[in-house]
């Protein structure tokens, strides 16, 4: 008992930066994975990944005027991210280009320039730690960003719930029925978008999306409904945070990617042995048709 005690709690009982760590991983996961639900729904995942990418030149604009500063590089963030949105929505509009080829010219320019920014002032170890961020460093200005941006996604989702439900299952009937449709999309981009930029201090802008996609696409696996599936992102995406973050402590591996593998891990068992996945779908089957 002791032995289980000193593995899974004494690293959080005895250190304060794995407390802020899983307090921040934890409230990342119970705003970042029912987006990422929606976005799982709206075959949009990897429109996340892009936006992740697209971010980058925000996160560091704010880095080079004013260093690691969570408040600029936040702000920063959320700027790029709407600006990528907003054009590559207007250029799908506006000419013959689909929405996903004008997202991907976006975020790959955005890329490119935001690793050049970093690098035109800071050193190797600044660029990863904006690209694959330092949960294990969360102050408590950040947490409270994390948790400014927890509260906006519940009562976002609170009240677009049903929107977005039905932007999910059928968006022509949405906007034919409601002046809504456009205003939803428009809403859920900037959750996705605000989330990015929440996560981004804790697993970087490239790994911020892994931990809103991979949970959900874990969740579709075992519930049906939209509610069921985000409730089961949340457990999986929890599990995935303490996990990580006991398989970096013990095993000297970096906090963020830990958090992520354990997440993929959690997604390929989900694969195999959930009610809705290889198993229970394939072999009774074959059995039938053996039979």
């Amino acid at each position: 008992m002791q032995a289980a005690w000193d593995f899974l709690i004494g690293p959080f009982a005895e250190f304060a930066f794995m407390r802020r760590a899983l307090w921040g991983a934890l409230m990342l996961s119970l705003s970042a994975c029912p987006v990422g639900v929606f976005l799982m729904l709206r075959r949009m995942s990897l429109t996340g990944d892009a936006m992740s990418h697209a971010i980058l030149p925000g996160v560091a604009a704010g880095f080079l005027l004013f260093g690691l500063q969570v408040v600029p590089m936040t702000l920063g963030g959320l700027i790029a991210g709407a600006v990528v949105a907003l054009g590559a929505g207007a250029v799908a509009r506006l000419t013959v280009q689909n929405e996903d080829a004008a997202l991907a010219a976006f975020y790959l320019v955005s890329l490119a320039a935001g690793v050049v920014m970093v690098s035109l002032r800071g050193s190797s170890i600044d660029l990863m730690q904006v690209l694959f961020g330092s949960v294990l460093a969360l102050g408590p200005e950040t947490l409270w960003m994390i948790a400014l941006v927890l509260a906006v996604t519940l009562v976002v989702l609170a009240l677009f719930w049903r929107a977005l439900v039905a932007e999910c299952l059928d968006p022509l009937f949405l906007r034919s029925v409601s002046r809504l449709g456009p205003a939803v999309h428009f809403v859920f981009l900037g959750l996705v978008v605000a989330n990015l930029v929440a996560g981004f201090q804790a697993l970087g802008t490239l790994l911020s999306v892994g931990l809103m996609i991979l949970p959900a696409a874990a969740a579709r696996f075992w519930a049906r409904g939209v509610a069921g599936m985000a409730a089961v992102a949340v457990l999986v995406g929890a599990v995935s945070s303490g996990g990580g973050l006991l398989l970096s402590y013990h095993a000297g591996l970096p906090s963020g990617p830990a958090i992520i593998l354990v997440a993929g891990a959690i997604h390929a068992l989900s694969v195999i042995v959930a009610p809705r996945g290889v198993l229970a779908t394939r072999l009774p089957r074959r059995a039938h048709r053996i039979a």
